[in-house]
């Protein structure tokens, strides 16, 4: 079977994206904490992955195969960190968060923030697969695109992820731990070193 072609997403891809990536981290640890209504949790994923994706479509770094079907939303190295905390709240679309799902979201987006290296990287903020097309190598391939261009500047590409299957995905495609956090769930820091 030929692998479909990687390409950089454009706000028509919206749509698919959020709803690969509300499919693929349903049983995601940090999903789960910010959001662990079984009810509301397609709703809050979407707004969350929804916001993610409008932030940097415009900055050509988000990487698609399979008509969004898989996806690596990666945030370039300009004005890092990422995004000061206080910045990036009070969308639209996080208006329709109840108090203490905002709450969490905030307070988790804050500890991230305050755990990542304050040098310039590119930073994997979220990488996913839609369930219906997992197993055909195809997150590796888009996140491998996103590392082709963090090659090209020469810096390093830090990610986080608080599944612990992950960890060792990650090492095994050259990413090592550089750090952790305990709260609110186990999570790793993890670094590719430049190429």
């Amino acid at each position: 079977m030929t692998t479909p072609e990687i390409t950089i997403a454009t706000p028509a891809d919206r749509d698919a994206v959020v709803g690969s990536l509300v499919a693929a981290f349903v049983k995601d640890p940090i999903l789960r904490h910010l959001f662990p209504d079984e009810e509301t949790y397609p709703r809050y994923a979407a707004t969350f992955f929804g916001r993610l994706f409008d932030k940097r479509v415009h900055r050509s770094s988000i990487w698609t195969i399979g008509g969004g079907a898989s996806v690596a939303i990666w945030e370039p190295p300009a004005g890092q960190p990422a995004e000061p905390p206080a910045a990036s709240h009070g969308s639209p679309e996080e208006a329709s968060y109840p108090a203490d799902v905002l709450a969490r979201v905030q307070a988790y987006d804050e500890t991230v923030h305050a755990a990542l290296p304050t040098y310039p990287f590119w930073y994997l903020g979220v990488l996913g697969t839609h369930p219906d097309s997992a197993g055909r190598g195809w997150g590796r391939a888009v996140m491998r695109a996103g590392l082709d261009r963090v090659a090209e500047e020469g810096l390093p590409a830090i990610l986080e992820t608080s599944n612990p299957g992950n960890v060792e995905l990650y090492r095994r495609a050259g990413w090592e731990v550089v750090g952790s956090m305990s709260e609110p769930v186990p999570t790793w820091i993890m670094q590719q070193s430049p190429r």
